[in-house]
């Protein structure tokens, strides 16, 4: 890791500082639930449009399709971009029996 200051004390780094935001992934064969990074005060759009072909994805948790049971779990798992459908983060879903 590099660590460079200027003349006014703002330092610079490597390091990217990232949140984890929780996000129900669906690909086209399974629903994964876990954390997405994202940059502080980014959005997921964003960390989903870069050019890199894995997303990366902590605490997942991959669901059969047939009968919604849990096939893995694990710390750290990527993605291939090309299989991902659609993601929501996880603050903003609601399921059908929680609307009125």
């Amino acid at each position: 890791m590099s660590l460079e200051f200027n003349e006014k004390g703002k330092y610079f780094t490597d390091i990217i500082s990232k949140s984890a935001v929780p996000a129900i992934i669906q690909t086209v064969s399974h629903r994964i639930e876990g954390s997405v990074h994202v940059r502080i005060d980014g959005r997921v759009k964003d960390e989903l449009d870069t050019h890199e072909p894995f997303l990366a994805v902590t605490n997942a948790r991959v669901f059969n399709p047939a009968d919604n049971s849990v096939l893995y779990e694990t710390n750290f798992m990527s993605i291939s971009r090309s299989q991902i459908v659609w993601v929501i983060p996880g603050d903003e879903t609601t399921h059908s029996g929680d609307r009125k």
